[in-house]
């Protein structure tokens, strides 16, 4: 099944849960990365419920906080 994860077309052989997908993406500091499913942010309390289907465009998003001196 194709998917596109940040821009990028990628096969998968089967539909996987967000947590597993974040493991087998070796996403880095996968406890702080946001992801978006179909331009929809999914709560981290769903990452093991919701499953990443054919078609589907998944992003991981980072929000880094700034400061001020």
């Amino acid at each position: 099944m194709l998917i596109k994860v940040n821009g990028k077309e990628i096969e998968l052989s089967k539909g996987v849960n967000i947590s597993e997908f974040l493991i087998e993406q070796k996403v880095e500091m996968p406890e702080y990365v946001t992801v978006q499913i179909n331009e929809e942010i999914i709560p981290k309390e769903q990452f093991e419920t919701t499953i990443i289907s054919t078609g589907d465009s998944v992003e991981f998003l980072y929000f880094m906080g700034g400061g001020s001196i």
